[in-house]
């Protein structure tokens, strides 16, 4: 017979959601997540207090990890990190947006697809340079370039980092979830190769890419029709 599950510990994932639709404090919803699903899988209190204070420690030195990049572009940019790439790619005639989109899709999936995933990113790669250096590219197509158009193109610069990763690091033989999806199948009998998941996901980064540097090409015609509307 089969034994009953218990999905009453699943009442703290409620709790994180709840707490973040009122806004409260991340860390008190994640304490008062954590507390609940310690009451409903009925562990004892000194259990539930020891379990967070071992994840504190082993997570207090993160938010150092994060920050520090993020204060070191923050002080480039305050010395003019980013005048300085739109001056850059202002003297490529040739450049539009979509192009240069294009390029960091393709530079962005390849990385992803050999693990290196921290080379990009919205805060320290897109916003810093690939956003001003597409809005640059942009205004040699559309001098007065419409304040409207200025934020479409810093969105399509943030989806394409997204899409450049998430379809790349599909192919990386070491992704977590490759390794999560091998292991499940292995419980259940059936055996996979890692390297042949991981080449699966090359026809499908190919159309990613495809797809989007479609959209990308869209987006230059766009800029040239509001230059023209003007």
């Amino acid at each position: 017979m089969q034994s009953a599950v218990n999905l009453w510990p699943l009442a703290g994932v409620a709790v994180i959601v709840l707490g973040f639709v009122l806004r409260a404090h991340p860390v008190l919803v994640v304490v008062a997540a954590c507390g609940v699903t310690g009451v409903a899988a009925a562990m004892p209190v000194e259990t539930i207090l020891a379990s967070i204070g071992t994840a504190f420690i082993k997570t207090r030195n993160l938010p150092l990890i994060l920050l520090l990049p993020l204060a070191a572009i923050g002080l480039l940019e305050r010395f003019g990190l980013k005048e300085h790439a739109q001056a850059s790619i202002a003297k490529i005639r040739s450049a539009t947006a979509g192009r240069l989109l294009i390029f960091y899709l393709f530079v962005r999936e390849l990385t992803a697809a050999g693990g290196l995933t921290s080379l990009g990113g919205h805060a320290s790669m897109v916003r810093p340079l690939v956003a001003p250096m597409a809005e640059a590219a942009a205004e040699l197509q559309n001098a007065s370039l419409p304040e409207k158009m200025r934020y479409q193109i810093r969105a399509m610069a943030a989806a394409t980092d997204n899409v450049g990763l998430f379809f790349g690091e599909d192919i990386f033989v070491a992704f977590g979830a490759i390794v999560l999806m091998q292991t499940i199948l292995n419980a259940e009998g059936i055996a996979v190769n890692p390297l042949h998941m991981a080449l699966w996901g090359i026809p499908t980064a190919i159309t990613a890419f495809i797809i989007h540097a479609w959209r990308l090409g869209r987006l230059d015609g766009q800029i040239r029709r509001a230059g023209a509307a003007q």
